[in-house]
């Protein structure tokens, strides 16, 4: 449409909710060119040349915030109120992270914007009273896992399921016997890969605890290869160090080391959904102080804490979730899946019925289109 243009404020505050926010301001470009952006994103995000308010890494935490990050939330809540009245954008899209960003869809519906929500809040897991905040102050929800539609739908809000764009993304580059080589890998030897986290937090009680599963492997006499995989944001710290010291540490090719490996250890996170595409047979943990792990199993409403459990409704990976020293239960398992050819074959099978379970590819330009439909319908573009 000649001289179109509509500006969205897009908020998000986490990794995974980056690559989503990333993705989708993509396709919007390639889709149509009349689309202009204002960010609170992570590095990919800000890699796209779009306007940033916040980097969104200094929003994201794991717990209860301290008062010193509650303060900067309310900072940039009140920037976001200025912008937001002056008329600066015409649309807003929320990409996941509820805790702050269903404050945002309320003020934002308050001042008469079109709210979207990309990657719904988990409230079938937890925090059930926002399902009345959804269905009050977003026009359009936009869910990625197939169960989440019925679940939603069935509260009366306005929901769209049109496959998962992890699909889209998860894309290893490096062959195996490339990146082998260039991390100096034996391929005599199986591969066992960790995952610590995308948070500086949740990496803090991960890396030991991972360090620990690698010493008592090889005490037990398994010969294997290990890897240790920094997500992108984190920034260095003496555990990485340490880390780097009984084995490799590696960024940004996390597809392929977890298509490479025979066995992955996984904080419990997207990761676990991105290892089940793979086909990447896993153990899933988290690791939390016992008050959070109190708190934790009294509020948390369902059976699993893994994407993929979740998705296929059975423990097709071991979860191992607590305080305290599980390194031993961690070890048991990943034995298991190292030496029973059986139950790897079983879980491969069960991954494959997950990726249909996702859909088809291309669902990022499924949203992406239905998005601006729904956009230009409710902006009165013509």
């Amino acid at each position: 449409m000649k001289g179109f243009s509509c500006r969205i404020l897009l908020i998000t505050g986490e990794i995974s909710g980056d690559t989503y926010g990333a993705l989708l301001i993509k396709t919007f470009r390639e889709l149509n060119t009349g689309f202009h952006f204002i960010t609170i994103g992570g590095p990919k995000i800000r890699s796209l040349g779009v306007e940033v308010l916040f980097p969104a890494e200094n929003l994201a935490l794991v717990g209860i915030p301290s008062f010193s990050e509650l303060k900067r939330y309310y900072f940039v809540y009140k920037k976001i109120k200025e912008l937001l009245k002056k008329k600066k954008v015409d649309a807003v899209i929320l990409v996941d992270f509820p805790g702050f960003n269903l404050k945002i869809a309320k003020l934002a519906k308050k001042l008469g914007y079109p709210v979207i929500y990309f990657v719904a809040p988990q409230v079938w897991a937890w925090h059930r009273r926002r399902i009345n905040i959804i269905k009050k102050y977003i026009d359009r929800l936009y869910v990625i896992l197939p169960f989440e539609k019925e679940f939603f739908a069935s509260h009366g809000i306005d929901t769209v399921f049109l496959g998962h764009p992890l699909l889209d993304l998860v894309k290893p580059v490096l062959s195996k016997s490339l990146l082998y080589q260039v991390y100096n890998i034996s391929e005599n030897l199986p591969l066992i890969s960790f995952f610590p986290g995308s948070r500086e937090k949740e990496v803090a009680r991960h890396i030991p605890l991972f360090l620990k599963v690698v010493s008592a492997l090889k005490s037990q006499g398994v010969k294997f290869e290990a890897i240790m995989v920094k997500a992108p944001g984190l920034s260095g710290s003496i555990l990485w160090e340490e880390a780097g010291k009984q084995l490799k540490v590696v960024e940004n090719t996390q597809y392929e080391v977890l298509k490479a490996s025979d066995v992955a250890v996984l904080a419990s996170g997207t990761i676990t959904l991105e290892a089940g595409i793979l086909e990447t047979p896993a153990v899933v943990t988290y690791s939390l102080p016992k008050w959070m792990f109190f708190i934790a199993k009294r509020l948390v409403k369902v059976p699993f804490v893994s994407l993929t459990n979740l998705i296929l409704n059975k423990p097709v990976y071991p979860e191992i979730v607590g305080e305290g020293s599980t390194e031993g239960l961690i070890v048991k398992e990943v034995k298991e899946l190292l030496f029973f050819d059986k139950k790897r074959e079983e879980v491969k099978q069960e991954l494959k019925r997950l990726k249909r379970m996702l859909g088809t590819p291309g669902a990022s330009w499924r949203i992406a289109e239905d998005m601006i439909k729904y956009l230009m319908k409710t902006l009165s573009f013509t």
